[in-house]
């Protein structure tokens, strides 16, 4: 019998991340050779960056936009270029988190932070790679299923009443007929609030499993859970400061993969329920409360064969989207994908890839979503890329339905689509990466919340979504990393990172309009980030961001956390927020806390 003990970890992801393959759900592409642009987020960058929540870590992602209610990503929404939270897709491990009620419910993950390997984040048009909901971006949660057995523990406390655990354990058995492997992983947090009625429970399950069946064939399945209840003063409206919100999300997959010579297929099905209970006044239920259940079932089926003349992907995929909900009424929708597309190498150091993805929806027929992609190999370290794709958003239950004493429902909306085009040029040499890339959206039918202009505080008058007829956001992106390991033993400069973003919109809206969303988006982005050691066991990361939205103050924000012992068995940590004491409003009417602390412990034991 094999018995765990105190071992110390292995920093496994430092590695370089040419020799990560980014697995989409057909075609797999060394990172190196991606002709776009696509951020990788290691599991060194989650343990080390000041954040309690997927959320705060991807706020430190250069072009991706959360906006955060409260602290620690009770709720937040995630865009991506100046697109919205509905226009970003998530995924873990490739099965879609689509939520037909509303975007704000994407971010329900039921996986614990500690128990994420990596995150993917493809900037940019997806829809012809997953499908209608990657209309300005993507984001892939990638977990890991390890050959030995682990338990890793975290305890923390704060302000705020602030408090938390999570474990994390892998358990693979021999079986006679193949190795089984299976992590289980939870987490609890739960704090008081930074001001009234903003108290929050955030509780997560997760357990993947594995089942080697020999070497052409696997099963693998997921089963998570996240139960979710919080005050929610200025969520959505700062007419009504006692809301309150509960949220239940659950989330089971089965998959079979056959791998063999040039031949990948894979074959899934999933289904997701979302629960919301949102009340106006929390302690006056009868007042004003809505309920709504939501229920997603795919089948998806996808394959790739690699010849002479390159490797093709194929798909499709059948999606069931129903909701019961006391405001939005019993309505249901299906969907049928069909995906196809083509990669290849030419001329030694040129590749070209295009696809289509093909979308049948009964209310509008069918559409088709082109896209294509031109790589050219400079040099080992240099690389220039183009890009373009159509991308498609059907608007969600809630954009067409929802109605309550703060907002307007709007029947009559119909489809985003937009055109994307995209260039840029990628450096990676001896621990320096470097990316210069220009972008453009030209979007059609932009679904926007707005609401006229009054001179009551708090405004009386009603959010309303509309069809806004054109809009173009472009941009520039550019980033720069470098592993400097600089310094003695006592003390090591290990990396250092800026990124610059830039976004120009020719939104036009009368004179004192209120949006809720695009007329919000990111102008300018700004974030740094230092990484040092001292006397080995001791390491700092200061991370800095400057954010400048559309129609919204500026403001500047500085983190910091300090890890002791972070690979070995038994470590301490602390983290400070908003050292800046930086004063600011990230989404809806929450005005975000002072300057915040929280430390805890960690523990890690393996075979």
């Amino acid at each position: 019998m094999t018995t765990l003990i105190a071992k110390a970890n292995q920093d496994t992801t430092l590695v370089d991340l040419g020799e990560v393959i980014i697995k989409e759900n057909r075609i797999e592409i060394p990172f190196n050779k991606i002709s776009r642009n696509v951020s990788i987020i290691s599991r060194k960058d989650i343990e080390t960056t000041p954040a309690r929540s997927l959320q705060e870590v991807l706020s430190f992602t250069p072009g991706v936009d959360v906006r955060q209610r409260g602290v620690s990503g009770v709720q937040g929404d995630v865009g991506i270029r100046g697109g919205g939270f509905e226009q970003t897709l998530m995924l873990i491990n490739g099965i879609k988190m689509t939520d037909p009620q509303t975007g704000h419910h994407i971010m329900n993950i039921p996986v614990p932070l500690q128990a994420i390997q990596r995150v993917e984040v493809m900037k940019g048009p997806a829809s012809r790679i997953y499908g209608q909901n990657a209309y300005a971006g993507a984001i892939n949660i990638v977990t890991m299923l390890p050959e030995t057995r682990g338990l890793n523990i975290q305890a923390y406390g704060g302000d705020f009443g602030m408090k938390g655990i999570s474990a994390v354990s892998s358990l693979p058995v021999d079986l006679p007929f193949g190795k089984y492997k299976q992590t289980l992983s939870f987490s609890h947090d739960a704090s008081s609030g930074h001001w009234y009625n903003s108290d929050y429970k955030v509780s997560n399950v997760f357990y993947e499993g594995g089942l080697e069946l020999n070497d052409r064939n696997e099963l693998r399945t997921m089963i998570g859970y996240t139960d979710r209840s919080f005050g929610a003063n200025g969520f959505y409206t700062n007419s009504f400061p006692d809301q309150w919100e509960s949220i239940q999300t659950f989330l089971a997959s089965l998959s079979h993969t056959y791998n063999y010579e040039n031949l990948y297929i894979q074959s899934r099905a999933y289904w997701r329920r979302n629960t919301d209970e949102f009340r106006l006044r929390r302690n006056e239920p009868a007042f004003f409360t809505n309920n709504h259940v939501t229920d997603v079932l795919a089948l998806e089926f996808n394959g790739r064969y690699e010849s002479k003349l390159g490797t093709s992907g194929f798909g499709v995929e059948g999606r069931q989207e129903q909701i019961e909900s006391s405001n939005l009424g019993n309505r249901e929708r299906s969907f049928l994908g069909v995906f196809a597309e083509h990669r290849f190498e030419f001329w030694d150091d040129f590749d070209f890839r295009a696809g289509v993805y093909s979308n049948y929806y009964n209310e509008y027929g069918w559409k088709h979503f082109p896209g294509a992609e031109l790589g050219y190999q400079i040099s080992n370290s240099s690389r220039v890329y183009t890009n373009y794709g159509a991308s498609y958003r059907i608007p969600s239950f809630n954009d067409l339905y929802y109605e309550d004493p703060s907002n307007f429902s709007n029947p009559d909306l119909v489809p985003e689509e937009a055109q994307s085009f995209e260039v840029g040029y990628k450096f990676n040499r001896r621990g320096l990466r470097f990316e210069l890339v220009y972008f453009n959206r030209y979007t059609e039918n932009l679904i926007d919340w707005s609401r006229a202009p009054s001179d009551i505080v708090p405004n009386p008058n009603r959010w309303t979504p509309r069809n806004i007829s054109e809009v173009t956001f472009q941009g520039i992106e550019t980033g720069l990393q470098y592993a400097l390991n600089l310094g003695s033993e006592n003390f090591k400069l290990k990396e250092v990172s800026l990124s610059y973003n830039y976004i120009d919109a020719n939104l036009n809206q009368a004179a004192g309009v209120e949006s809720r969303t695009s007329l919000t988006a990111l102008r300018h982005q700004a974030i740094a980030g230092v990484q040092s050691e001292f006397f080995t066991n001791l390491e700092l990361n200061v991370k800095a961001r400057y954010i400048e939205r559309m129609s919204l103050d500026p403001y500047f924000l500085m983190d910091i956390r300090i890890d002791y012992n972070r690979l070995k068995t038994f470590g301490v940590f602390a983290e400070a927020s908003n050292v800046t004491n930086a004063e600011y409003v990230e989404a809806g009417f929450v005005q975000m806390p002072d300057r915040w602390f929280r430390a805890g412990i960690s523990i890690n034991l393996q075979q």
